[in-house]
């Protein structure tokens, strides 16, 4: 193959080994009783409560060392993750994402689409 000079600049040329040996993958080991074939999808289940207030306590103390005024939280009646930022003299809450109204109209579409699934059964 011929490469030709563009602009001036003259391209580097290199040879290249066709003949280089193929990468292979390494030799697949037995997969044991107690293990599973793909770990992304064996932990499917949802978190005890428990659990996940222990992580929003070990959250909130490490995001209240760099900035005291963020708040995490999780919202008990749709089980969304509600971020706040709160005023440190006042402890008002100036901000909160997903907002209050966000929240009940998350609530209330829940109530009826509750509702439309009782008249179709």
């Amino acid at each position: 193959m011929q490469v030709q000079s563009f602009g001036g600049v003259t391209p580097k040329t290199e040879s290249y080994d066709r003949q280089a040996n193929p990468i292979t993958a390494p030799a697949a080991r037995p997969v044991l009783a107690t293990e599973t074939r793909n770990p992304v999808t064996a932990v499917d289940a949802e978190p005890a409560p428990a659990e996940v207030n222990d992580a929003l306590k070990t959250i909130n103390k490490t995001v209240q060392a760099m900035s005291p005024s963020l708040e995490f939280s999780i919202d008990t009646d749709s089980k969304r993750t509600v971020v706040k930022v709160v005023d440190m003299d006042t402890k008002e809450v100036i901000r909160q994402m997903p907002s209050v109204e966000a929240l009940e109209i998350a609530k209330a579409l829940d109530r009826l689409q509750g509702l439309l699934i009782r008249q179709k059964a």
